[in-house]
């Protein structure tokens, strides 16, 4: 991405009494925002597992859990209970103490910043709040290669906020008729939201779940693209699918991410063609190396 598109302005993230046009700094690492429409298509699922995948490659990886109000990625590694972005926006933490370490492969590393499960008041949209939280960001970002967020369903202030400020978004659907309609209702909000902001917005690049293979995949995003392309002048691409597995289950169950329980099942492989593909998306180079 040039210096102009990652130096956007997000009306979304600006302060009370401020000026609602304010330049938003870069973050210091690649931001990639996850997202799906409603809940129930494996959105978090895929953000866990890609971000594991990318700590195997040798990145070291940000998690977040941007479902500020019913978070569950800690929930899924079974650590809820632990710190969380809520003692942070309390004034509880400081920001570097709310990450949770999921352990290290090589010289890759990732670490979780898990939102609240159950707050009813973070679920609330709040300007200041989303700029508060995009700050101390700011702050731990540069000692990562790649931020990841796992934002919240649906298409609120809070996931049309930080879609817009990431390098790139992956919107996540099912072969499900609502699961496509969701995903084409988050192109077209965020698309009004680009124009209203006046800012660019890169098109979702899309990521299939619980597919048959390839061709499924591949049929999906054409038919959805025919719509976009008419009604929207938007041409999403694929970007990477991930079949219906057995061991994507099982995972589930164990609380455990399935390209480490079983990184040999074609669930594992096609996030791993993901990773490569993201990688390349927001450009990063040769994972750095353990001195």
């Amino acid at each position: 991405m040039n210096e102009q598109a990652r130096n956007i302005v997000v009306p979304g993230l600006t302060l009370p009494g401020e000026e609602r046009s304010r330049e938003l700094p870069r973050l210091g690492a690649p931001l990639v925002y996850v997202t799906g429409g409603k809940g129930g298509v494996g959105k978090s699922s895929l953000a866990l597992n890609l971000a594991c995948e990318l700590g195997k490659r040798g990145r070291r990886v940000l998690l977040v859990d941007l479902d500020l109000g019913l978070g569950n990625l800690a929930v899924m590694l079974k650590q809820g209970g632990g710190p969380s972005l809520e003692d942070f926006l309390d004034g509880k933490r400081p920001i570097e103490d709310c990450r949770t370490s999921l352990g290290a492969e090589g010289a890759g590393a990732v670490d979780l910043l898990a939102g609240a499960a159950g707050s009813g008041d973070l679920a609330r949209p709040d300007r200041a709040r989303r700029a508060r939280l995009f700050d101390g960001l700011r702050r731990l970002a540069p000692s990562y290669d790649l931020v990841l967020a796992d934002g919240a369903a649906g298409i609120g202030p809070d996931v049309l906020a930080f879609a817009g400020a990431a390098d790139s978004v992956l919107a996540v659907a099912t072969p499900e008729p609502a699961s496509v309609t969701d995903v084409y209702g988050i192109l077209k909000a965020l698309s009004a939201w680009s124009e209203t902001a006046g800012v660019e917005v890169q098109t979702p690049g899309l990521v299939l779940n619980r597919v048959s293979g390839p061709a499924e995949a591949t049929s999906l995003v054409a038919r959805l693209a025919t719509v976009t392309r008419r009604f929207l002048s938007r041409n999403p691409r694929l970007v990477g699918w991930v079949p219906e597995s057995r061991s994507v289950r099982e995972a589930v169950l164990a609380q455990r991410a399935f390209v480490q329980t079983a990184p040999r099942a074609l669930a594992a492989q096609c996030v791993g063609r993901l990773a490569a593909r993201v990688e390349a998306l927001v450009g990063l180079g040769e994972p750095r190396l353990e001195a």
